[in-house]
Order: structure tokens, then C-alpha cells, then sequence
């Protein structure tokens, strides 16, 4: 005879420590502005103009969008890029070192640490990169299994993070909320753009955006002045053709 599925369900996350989470997450401005890096739309994304003698930077996941990634070839950055999904890069350059693995929590044939993937094409000391990142949820595994020194060693960390909206489930937030904090221990957030591809699912008043791109600058790189409170930024764009919304007011301090 079937049986019947069992339904589960999930507490909820009390909204003053979302509030209070996202407190900790509002952009900060300091003496660096902000510039864009690839195209206009998708695959662009806002970083602090402090990439003079960075030498090289990290990109997760792989699309048919690879216009941050030539801009940072072009700046003469060597770009290490990561997805096992696809072949390569959609457009080649000399500075372009691809692997085909997926960035995770362990290693295999088709698998590597951010760990590993960052001390075997740099070495173990040197602290200036940048980390961007786009890769379906999976960067907080990533970001969760990393050590807190990998980390430090990107100057910039910028990326895509998926399932925000999914915070408001308290066993989600516990875990993914923690990928954040690790961040926080040593870099500051300068920046905040939410992917009008889905709109903020609202939950006792604190509308949360499913997808954010999020910047952030190591401390020791900036001081910051106050809070930024210009939402989108001129630079800005919106990722698809869906009507843009404007950045929730739980995720800066206005």
C-alpha cells in the first residue's frame, strides 16, 4: 500500500537576529570608491579601486560570462578559474589557468579545496588576491570549509550568494550565517547588489532578496568612514530583463 509522505517543517528565525545579522552585513564606505569590473548586466560586478599589486585572482564556476575575469587578465592579473561542468572559459586569454573541478568541501578526481587550489597555483604566503565567485549555493561550503588564513589572503573577496531568502528558516541561517561571520572576521563589506532575477521574500516585515552580490575589502586595507546609504549604486546595473527592485532596507543602514 503507498504510504503518505510525511510533511517536515522548520522553525523559523526570529526576526530581531536577522535584523541584527544584517546589521553586521551593512556596507561601510571607506577611501577606496568603487568601480566596475566586466560587462554592464550580468557577469559585472562593483570592487574597491585598490587592485593596484594584486597579483592574481579566483574564479569559481565558470559561464559563458567571462568579462570580470578579462578585466582582470587585462590589469595583468593571472586568473585561475574552476568548473567542472564545462571545458573552459568561453574566451581565451594568456593569463587565463583553468582546471576542471569543482570547488568543495573535499577532493577527488573532480573535486578541490579553495585550500588546496589556492596554495598549489600560488604557493602558501602572499597576500594579494581576490576571490570572485558565482557557483549555484555551493559557496557556502566553500567558504565554511576554507581556512580563516586562505581568507586572508584575498585583498577582495566578491561573489554571488544564493538562497538568502532561505535565512528566514533558523536551521539554514545557523549554518549559512556562519560563512559570513568567517568573512567578517577579517574583511568589511563595501558593497551590496540583489539579482532582480527574484524578488525579496518578505517574512514579519524583513524583506530578504533569494540572490545578493556582496564586496568585501580586507580591514587592513581601508578605513572606514561611515555607512554607505546611496542604493543602487550609479554603477549599478540590473542582472536580467525582470523589473529591478531596490535594495532592501534590512541588508543597509539607512
Amino acid at each position: 500500500m503507498p504510504q503518505d509522505i510525511p510533511t517536515y517543517t522548520t522553525t523559523g528565525t526570529p526576526t530581531a537576529r536577522l535584523t541584527a545579522f544584517f546589521a553586521r552585513l551593512h556596507p561601510v564606505t571607506t577611501e577606496h570608491a568603487l568601480i566596475r569590473l566586466g560587462p554592464d548586466g550580468d557577469g559585472g560586478y562593483l570592487v574597491p579601486d585598490d587592485l593596484e599589486g594584486i597579483t592574481a585572482s579566483f574564479s569559481p564556476g565558470v559561464g559563458a560570462i567571462t568579462g570580470f575575469e578579462l578585466d582582470c587578465a587585462e590589469r595583468g592579473m593571472n586568473v585561475y578559474l574552476a568548473d567542472n561542468s564545462v571545458d573552459g572559459p568561453a574566451t581565451p586569454h594568456p593569463n587565463f589557468h583553468f582546471t576542471q573541478k569543482h570547488i568543495s568541501s573535499t577532493t577527488s578526481a573532480k573535486k578541490m579545496t579553495l585550500n588546496s587550489w589556492v596554495n598549489n597555483a600560488c604557493g602558501a604566503t602572499g597576500d594579494d588576491l581576490m576571490l570572485q565567485f558565482d557557483i549555484e549555493g555551493d559557496e557556502y561550503e566553500m567558504l565554511l570549509n576554507a581556512s580563516s588564513r586562505t581568507l586572508r589572503r584575498f585583498r577582495v573577496i566578491v561573489g554571488e550568494f544564493h538562497m538568502l531568502d532561505a535565512f528566514h528558516s533558523k536551521p539554514f541561517f545557523r549554518l549559512a550565517s556562519r560563512a559570513f561571520t568567517k568573512i567578517l572576521q577579517s574583511h568589511e563589506c563595501v558593497h551590496i547588489h540583489p539579482n532582480n532575477a527574484h524578488t525579496p521574500v518578505e517574512v514579519n516585515g524583513l524583506a530578504i532578496p533569494p540572490l545578493a552580490e556582496f564586496t568585501f575589502l580586507r580591514k587592513d586595507r581601508c578605513s572606514p568612514s561611515g555607512y554607505a546609504k546611496t542604493f543602487p549604486h550609479p554603477l549599478d546595473q540590473p542582472n536580467t530583463k525582470h523589473p529591478d527592485f531596490a535594495l532592501p532596507k534590512s541588508l543597509y543602514r539607512s
